[in-house]
């Protein structure tokens, strides 16, 4: 079982395996299901942010949209030029990473930059994935899921359902696998409404900092309700997660395709299904008695 020392606290992780969360799901009650005989007084119940989103329908359907000029010149020039010439080698990205955004795809990128435009604006569409939070590994066909909206409402609603329905004190925390970088006690993200103590700024100028100057990369805690922590604490709880789990079908959209040997958009929700994925994950916190 994955775990964590903080301050003389051991933090231990326990992912749980479920089925693929289908649009319409009720995730709550998938949550309570799963839980129920595990978890325990105390616990925190850390959930993916993008596995709601899907199942609460926050998804775009991409294939519908028509790009301006200015999308179609993000997809066919920026994204191969600008990304797999200079700044993939100065973020130091993996040689497959670069190869991969040398042979962005045209069309489907310009559809996916022209939604980032609308939803997120300029500076998100400049990154090279996940902008602005909107992000399709893991969904079918041409589907992107989108951010959600009032995460610490969110949280902190779930936290009352879940510890109403099982009876016991349950904390809830939502998290992003975007990363949030850390450079002494000031931590910045690229991702748009991190919790509060995380900077969120300058779209793909934040990543790029992050990257090129070799910053502590964590993933990144949007809420959390139940548990007093700091940011720091928080972040190193996001980070446990995010190693706990698995990467569902895959880390992103090339990985997705390769793994089923199709194109881009032609992952099926049956494909999906069969797949274990982990949008849930335990965290239990145990202190550890010092010595005299």
């Amino acid at each position: 079982m994955p775990r964590l020392r903080i301050d003389g606290i051991d933090y231990l992780a326990l992912p749980i395996a479920t089925r693929y969360w289908m649009p319409g799901d009720d995730f709550v009650k998938i949550i309570s299901h799963e839980i129920q005989d595990i978890a325990r007084d105390g616990d925190l119940i850390a959930l993916s942010e993008k596995a709601i989103s899907v199942a609460t329908g926050n998804i775009i359907d991409e294939s519908e949209i028509k790009p301006g000029w200015l999308a179609n010149s993000l997809g066919r020039l920026w994204m191969p030029l600008v990304w797999g010439y200079l700044l993939g080698r100065v973020c130091h990205l993996r040689s497959k990473t670069i190869h991969r955004l040398r042979n962005y795809p045209p069309i489907e990128g310009a559809r996916h930059k022209e939604l980032v435009l609308r939803k997120a604006g300029l500076l998100q569409s400049l990154r090279h994935g996940s902008e602005g939070g909107i992000d399709g590994s893991n969904l079918a066909f041409s589907y992107v899921a989108l951010p959600l909206e009032e995460t610490p409402k969110l949280a902190k609603d779930l936290c009352n359902i879940l510890s109403t329905g099982l009876g016991r004190a349950i904390a809830v925390s939502i998290i992003n696998t975007d990363m949030t970088y850390s450079l002494g006690r000031i931590h910045f993200t690229p991702r748009p409404n991190p919790m509060r103590g995380i900077h969120s700024f300058g779209g793909v100028f934040a990543y790029i900092i992050g990257r090129m100057l070799k910053l502590r990369p964590r993933a990144t805690p949007l809420a959390v309700a139940g548990w007093d922590v700091n940011t720091e604490e928080a972040l190193n709880i996001a980070e446990l997660v995010h190693h706990s789990r698995k990467e569902g079908a895959g880390k992103t959209v090339w990985d997705m395709a390769d793994r089923f040997n199709t194109d881009l958009t032609s992952v099926s929700w049956d494909m999906l299904k069969s797949v274990k994925h982990f949008p849930i994950v335990i965290v239990r916190k145990r202190s550890i008695a010092r010595r005299p």
